[in-house]
């Protein structure tokens, strides 16, 4: 039989266990819901980004965080969304990149020119995201970055960025965003990425047609030169991540894009998380998150911690 004291510390075994086993389980129901951009703000800030300019505008600028030891760094390259509207910054994303960099890679996360700013929308929404992505080649002369492994997350309008940076090597020499050397992408991870922006104009306040300046049949040209889908193949490894009850960029775009890059050659994965909205793939700390955390590493080639 168990002495008396035995017994008192058996119980309290279990009370702790089952009190522990209750956090968890309200923890999980909490991230298990569908976040909204307030939720987002709201995440932890973390320190140890390091803000740095790639042009003279104020918007021109990334934060580049760098991992613990020793590099060279693998590094991703991360661009916010928010519609390409001005009132939406980089800043909702600091609890974002630093846990992508506790993978072991280096972040740099872009601002960009966006609608409702001077220079904003075509083409200098584009040129930003464009000439920010180059300034590694900068960066790593003071900064011990491997640009032999670089790939780029993008979440919403950040996604279509995302995807537009991969295939800017597909944009003809009379594009006024064409560039003979752009910096070599080796693969993108697409969160809730807008990927057809013909079908996806209606949406966000009409969002893409102030981006362009106009519908496609009034400036075509521009469509075909920044819609990932216009822009297929790619020619690099693509992993979308879209939410099954995402209410802002519809799940069935990633389907019908991942479709037609298969046909044109392009690998692509596709991974639809069941219940999770748009805000919940930028949480580390929701259900998301690990299938995010699996698509980095894969791409990059890493190895667990």
């Amino acid at each position: 039989m168990l002495s008396e004291m035995s017994l008192r510390i058996r119980t309290r075994l279990v009370v702790v266990c089952c009190f522990a086993a209750v956090l968890v389980s309200l923890t999980q129901s909490v991230f298990a819901q569908q976040l909204t951009f307030e939720d987002i703000k709201r995440l932890p800030v973390h320190a140890g980004g390091q803000r740095l300019s790639y042009g003279g505008d104020p918007f021109q600028f990334g934060e580049l965080r760098l991992p613990k030891g020793k590099g060279p760094y693998p590094v991703v390259i991360v661009i916010h969304g928010g519609c390409w509207y001005s009132e939406y910054d980089l800043n909702h994303l600091g609890s974002f990149n630093a846990q992508i960099t506790e993978l072991g890679v280096a972040t740099w996360s872009l601002e960009y020119r966006r609608v409702g700013n001077p220079g904003g929308g075509w083409p200098g929404t584009f040129a930003d995201v464009a000439q920010g992505a180059d300034y590694l080649r900068t960066l790593a002369r003071t900064y011990p970055l491997d640009l032999k492994r670089v790939i780029v997350v993008g979440h919403s309008a950040g996604g279509q960025l995302a995807l537009w940076l991969a295939a800017r090597h597909r944009l003809p020499a009379n594009s006024a965003l064409y560039d003979k050397n752009p910096l070599l992408i080796h693969g993108v991870v697409s969160l809730a990425g807008v990927t057809d922006l013909k079908k996806f104009r209606p949406n966000c306040r009409d969002a893409v047609i102030k981006l362009l300046g106009g519908p496609p049949e009034q400036v075509a040209d521009r469509y075909q030169q920044t819609s990932p889908l216009e822009l297929l193949p790619l020619g690099v490894e693509q992993r979308l991540i879209i939410g099954a009850a995402d209410g802002i960029v519809p799940a069935e775009l990633g389907t019908s894009y991942q479709i037609a890059a298969q046909e044109k050659g392009d690998r692509v994965d596709l991974t639809n998380i069941a219940g999770a909205g748009h805000f919940d793939l930028i949480a580390p700390q929701s259900l998301a998150w690990p299938a995010i955390q699996k698509a980095i590493r894969s791409l990059l080639n890493l190895r667990e911690r």
